[in-house]
């Protein structure tokens, strides 16, 4: 039995899950959202907002922890000069899930793993023109004069 078993483990190997999850957080903390698989948004979940705390106390340590974790420069420098204090009064709950529909290919859940206090990101889709392009008529063709 799992009892008290809380690592989910993905069907990889530690050191794989965790280079995973590291790039799925680095991600998240670059582009804001990500799109994944229902199963590592909610793995990936926790080690954001603990990156978060970690971004929030500010110091040397910290982000020496969470460049260690993460790997990437730029996503901790984001980490710690953006995305940190605009969760400083939040007590936690810095990301939130949202599920969409099943991938076509496999039929996995997907979902979004987001900043809950991200500005709104609007995805236009493509407009319809107003005017469609005037197709150019077919004319007969014309015969070579004999």
């Amino acid at each position: 039995m799992r009892h008290q078993n809380k690592t989910v483990k993905l069907g990889r190997s530690q050191a794989h899950r965790d280079a995973l999850l590291a790039n799925q957080v680095c991600s998240l903390i670059i582009h804001q959202r990500i799109r994944t698989t229902l199963a590592k948004a909610k793995a990936a979940r926790p080690l954001a907002e603990k990156m978060v705390t970690l971004g929030k106390k500010g110091t040397l340590h910290a982000r020496r922890t969470a460049a260690a974790y993460l790997h990437q420069a730029d996503a901790v420098k984001k980490l710690f000069n953006e995305i940190a204090p605009r969760s400083a009064t939040r007590q936690g709950g810095y990301t939130r899930i949202v599920k969409l529909g099943p991938r076509k290919s496999d039929s996995a859940p997907m979902a979004v793993l987001e900043w809950v206090d991200a500005a709104a990101i609007v995805e236009t889709a493509a407009e319809p023109a107003t005017e469609k392009p005037k197709a150019a008529k077919k004319s007969a063709p014309k015969k070579d004069a004999e």
